[in-house]
């Protein structure tokens, strides 16, 4: 079964400046609802086979999750700005509840979409999403350890501030070595716990860890390319060889951000994980071209700086187009048998509003 999106811009803009308006003169406040009215479009335009998916969410439970995760956000602040000292605590407190709200938006998304009438669902454990995210609680655990040894009254300030430093320096470092197996580890989680009717998606872990691994070394070295490129015409000009270095070097790798380097990681990562994804009579192909998204991307880039962001929401249809109709589903079985005997299913659970909170989509 092929991937299809019907949707078009002209119509997806009237949704999208309504929400824009909306979303603005609410304070943000809207942004549920908006969010809800999208997905519903980019739903119901997206066909699997000759069906459309559907999404049924309560825009107020969204609301609801919403609401909680400005008070996280908002108690944070406070801490902050109000108690310095007791930054740390805010931050511990979102690293251990942080797996709940994720399982729970990943169940929210999958309870609520629906094809042929069916609901999916998500039935990856609590214990499995802390499990996963158990090496990322590792900065937050230096950060806390950081503000716990400054208020120790033995530890003078510029041992601490020392102490700190190396601290970050030595954590960054590896988490940056380690990133790509968290996000093997993260995925792998995700799409083994997909359902739909008595079909359970299944990803190994070992499939994908190295492939992520060369994705980003790749990345890595298109960055230095690019660097090098920057210095060579710095030097060739020869006058302000340093500061132009510089301003070369960040002005390509902020263009070359959105029209090279995203494309291509959408692009592998997106063949990477569905290709792997599979149940027992499901396999997802994804033959996702990096020179397509790359000039979906450069043009939808110039018109949406030609036009102000006015063509934003057509440049998000096109690129759902495209990522979509690169794959396709391969069935072994009887589908109609498969909705025919489906349960009938519940939708509703707090969470989904975390995902974009905090920049990072948390669903299919």
């Amino acid at each position: 079964m092929g991937l299809r999106f019907t949707g078009s811009g002209s119509e997806y803009f009237r949704i999208w400046i309504v929400n824009l308006l909306l979303t603005l003169l609410t304070l943000s406040l809207y942004w549920p609802f908006a969010r809800a009215r999208r997905m519903v479009y980019f739903h119901k335009n997206t066909l699997v086979g000759s069906d459309a998916l559907g999404f049924h969410a309560d825009p107020w439970k969204m609301f609801r999750g919403y609401l909680l995760v400005l008070v996280l956000g908002g108690t944070y602040s406070a801490v902050s700005t109000f108690v310095p000292e007791l930054a740390w605590l805010p931050l511990l407190v979102l690293a251990v509840l942080w797996p709940v709200l994720w399982r729970s938006s990943l169940m929210f998304r999958l309870r609520n979409t629906s094809w042929r009438g069916v609901r999916f669902e998500f039935e990856g454990s609590l214990r499995g999403a802390y499990g996963v995210m158990l090496p990322l609680f590792i900065p937050i655990l230096v950060l806390v350890a950081a503000g716990a040894l400054a208020e120790a009254p033995e530890v003078a300030q510029a041992t601490w501030l020392k102490s700190l430093l190396v601290l970050a320096v030595i954590t960054a470092l590896v988490f940056f070595l380690v990133f790509p197996w968290l996000m093997a580890r993260m995925h792998a989680f995700q799409h083994s716990g997909y359902v739909f009717t008595a079909q359970r998606t299944a990803l190994a872990q070992g499939k994908i860890t190295g492939p992520l691994y060369l994705i980003g070394l790749k990345l890595t070295g298109m960055v230095l390319a690019l660097s090098l490129v920057a210095g060579g015409i710095a030097a060739l000009l020869g006058f302000g060889a340093g500061p132009l270095v510089v301003f070369g070097v960040f002005g390509l790798i902020y263009l070359a951000f959105p029209l090279v380097l995203l494309p291509y990681f959408k692009t592998r990562v997106q063949n990477l994980l569905w290709g792997n994804t599979r149940s027992e009579q499901l396999i997802i192909h994804s033959k996702l071209r990096f020179r397509d998204m790359f000039m979906v991307n450069l043009e939808n880039w110039l018109l949406i700086v030609l036009t102000l962001g006015l063509y934003w929401p057509f440049a998000a249809v096109r690129s759902a187009r495209v990522r979509l109709e690169a794959m396709a589903i391969e069935v072994h079985g009887d589908v109609n048998s498969w909705v025919a005997n489906a349960p009938q299913q519940q939708a509703g659970v707090l969470g989904d509003a975390a995902g974009d909170f905090f920049g990072v989509d948390m669903g299919l």
